[in-house]
């Protein structure tokens, strides 16, 4: 089974999965909640609103038949996604796109204003991360269909590449409950982040495990960011801001948490993540699409063993028949994802500067860059700049791109 795709998902006119109308969940409590000045600051050299393309992506993403493989298609023909609002319908159609896409992205063309559309977000303190952002989350990069963009409330940071995801029943038992604290309390307190859905029962559990030991956890919505679904969960979803985690969503503002989206949110879960956890599941249970997306995606799946007994056990027990490890203690998880090595590696990623020499340099060699433009942006002698590059290339730092293009070979550490 091929994962979701936001634009072969119509999600008007679908059943919502929820009883409560949408004012409710903009209820005057809610409000007060998410806005009440505890929302993340908008963070300093990272994508979003300081990217001044980021607008037109937002506007495309108010269409649901423009969905993440679309993006992907303009991204790669046009790169700055404004070309668009300047292009026709040729153009669209070499950039791989079928008739209905086409219409779509003339319709927001024709509707939409990018500028009003990034004021929503700025209004309401949402950030957006997209594609091409330095700080978009190296886990979904790897992935085939990656979202074009994500809504962000507070911050995704470099070691998130470290996360695990924690699915399950929201009818659990004593022992679902149980045991998610005993095996994820230990890999978060060890600095692992905890990716969930905020949905009821053990995604509620796992981010509260996470919170409850000083770990960080990120929560992934099936609606957009103006409304927290479940509203029991609003609580819980202001915590995890506090906390410094975030809360992601591929969907644009005024989604409602319909059916049909989380299949699509299950896949970036699984995708943020270098495995599943799968605590309690009944055979029909939407954890099992999260699994199922960990399995295409080439990454691991861990099932909790329950009662032959119990129906939120049938699902994890059929996923260990069918290959799943079988999880009895978090050292089955840590050991199996090799956790100890990629920490070696991300921190081998690291770099600091050694002269003031290198800091000013490192700072432009973020993207690549021709040596004569960083002699006048660095304000440093022509000398200077050549024996500092000689010396960072050879301790590692940066890398020749050809030429008299340099580029950091790592990630800097202010």
């Amino acid at each position: 089974m091929s994962s979701p795709e936001p634009e072969q998902s119509s999600v008007r006119g679908a059943d919502p999965a929820y009883s409560a109308p949408v004012s409710t969940l903009r209820s005057r409590f809610y409000r007060k909640l998410l806005w009440r000045g505890q929302a993340p600051r908008l963070r300093s050299g990272q994508g979003g609103f300081l990217n001044q393309d980021a607008k037109y992506w937002v506007a495309l993403s108010t269409n649901q038949k423009i969905g993440g493989r679309t993006f992907l298609k303009l991204f790669r023909r046009f790169k700055k996604l404004e070309k668009i609002w300047q292009t026709n319908n040729r153009d669209l159609a070499q950039a791989g796109l079928d008739v209905n896409q086409i219409e779509a992205v003339k319709e927001v063309i024709a509707s939409k204003n990018p500028d009003q559309e990034i004021e929503k977000l700025k209004r309401l303190k949402i950030d957006v991360l997209i594609f091409s952002d330095k700080e978009y989350p190296k886990n979904l990069l790897k992935l085939p269909d990656p979202p074009g963009i994500l809504y962000l409330k507070g911050n995704i940071i470099p070691n998130d590449e470290l996360a695990i995801a924690v699915v399950g029943s929201r009818k659990y038992s004593p022992y679902g409950r149980r045991a998610t604290e005993e095996l994820i309390g230990p890999i978060a307190a060890a600095k692992i982040t905890i990716i969930s859905g905020l949905a009821l029962g053990i995604d509620s559990i796992a981010h509260e495990v996470a919170l409850s030991v000083g770990g960080r956890t990120i929560a992934v919505l099936g609606c957009g960011l103006d409304q927290i679904y479940p509203t029991a969960n609003i609580r819980l979803a202001d915590k995890i801001l506090a906390a410094d985690g975030a809360i992601i969503s591929e969907f644009p503002l005024g989604t409602p948490a319909w059916r049909s989206n989380f299949p699509i949110r299950n896949r970036i879960i699984a995708g943020l993540s270098l495995g599943t956890v799968v605590v309690e599941a009944a055979p029909d249970s939407g954890s099992l699409l999260t699994a199922t997306a960990s399995i295409e995606y080439n990454r691991e799946v861990f099932a909790v063993p329950g009662e032959i007994f119990s129906l939120t056990s049938q699902g994890t027990n059929r996923l260990i028949q069918m290959g799943a490890k079988l999880v009895l203690t978090p050292h089955d998880i840590l050991e199996e994802l090799s956790i100890s090595q990629k920490e070696t590696q991300i921190k081998a990623q690291e770099i600091l500067p050694d002269s003031k020499e290198e800091e000013i340099l490192l700072k432009l060699l973020k993207q690549p860059i021709l040596i004569d433009h960083l002699v006048a942006q660095s304000k440093l002698s022509t000398a200077q700049v050549n024996s500092t590059l000689i010396e960072m290339e050879m301790k590692g730092k940066i890398r020749n791109m050809g030429g008299t293009r340099f580029v950091i070979n790592g990630r800097l550490i202010k």
